[in-house]
């Protein structure tokens, strides 16, 4: 993986082609295990176009100083993280 975070990213390139194409990311947490969100593009071959912007929150875990991917959570709509942000917003009112 990587020994900065700053390097840590979604995106991925096969044959030339950027298959995740990754618009934006937010740390979210630093340390021995760092939270980051990013905002991303899957490319569509049959469409031969980049599809809607999707979401990721992934967890990496520093050992030996590299960053290692230890879990992840794909937002794949609009509608879905729409959903979780009104669940937080609803729970940070409540607690508020």
């Amino acid at each position: 993986m990587s020994e900065n975070i700053e390097d840590l990213t979604v995106e991925w390139e096969e044959g030339g082609l950027v298959t995740v194409k990754e618009l934006d990311k937010k740390v979210l947490s630093k340390g021995a295990w760092s939270t980051i969100i990013y905002k991303y593009q899957d490319f569509n071959n049959s469409k031969q176009e980049y599809g809607p912007p999707k979401f990721t929150i992934r967890r990496y875990q520093k050992r030996n100083g590299i960053y290692s991917q230890k879990s992840k959570f794909n937002i794949s709509s609009f509608d879905q993280a729409q959903q979780v942000i009104d669940a937080l917003d609803g729970w940070l009112k409540e607690d508020a």
